[in-house]
């Protein structure tokens, strides 16, 4: 199953954090979110379809995401767990450990926004860039 979800650059972008990657639907970034790769994301957890939902919290489950940015891509496998909640309404999180919260998509994750490429990064500092955030489960 696979899911697309389009989110914007915005000049704030650092994507220096070692444990996580974010998308959020908020317009505006400080430069505290250091995981934060996209705002005006077309959906938080709570939008993802409840298919979807239903495979990423199967303990067995491999999910993959993929970032796409003018044509470049950054792949992320990780797995998905019993208990997330996938209710948040503004943001999506996907973490190196195994911590779960409403805004977590994926946990054991094999990347963070800190090993995304400086070149993408530097493409999402544009306000005017536009990203592509896919997930897909098995």
């Amino acid at each position: 199953m696979r899911f697309e979800i389009p989110f914007g650059g915005h000049k704030n972008v650092r994507a220096l954090h070692p444990r996580t990657i974010e998308i959020t639907t908020e317009p505006d970034l400080t430069l505290q979110g250091d995981c934060i790769i996209g705002v005006n994301a077309g959906c938080g957890c709570r939008g993802i379809p409840e298919k979807l939902k239903k495979k990423l919290r199967r303990a067995d489950s491999k999910i993959t995401i993929t970032i796409l940015v003018n044509g470049k891509s950054f792949e992320v496998r990780g797995n998905g767990h019993p208990e997330l909640r996938l209710e948040n309404e503004h943001d999506i999180v996907i973490r190196t450990s195994n911590f779960v919260c409403p805004r977590t998509l994926a946990v054991g994750c094999d990347g963070a926004s800190d090993d995304i490429p400086r070149q993408m990064i530097k493409m999402l500092q544009d306000p005017k860039t536009k990203g592509m955030f896919v997930i897909e489960a098995t």
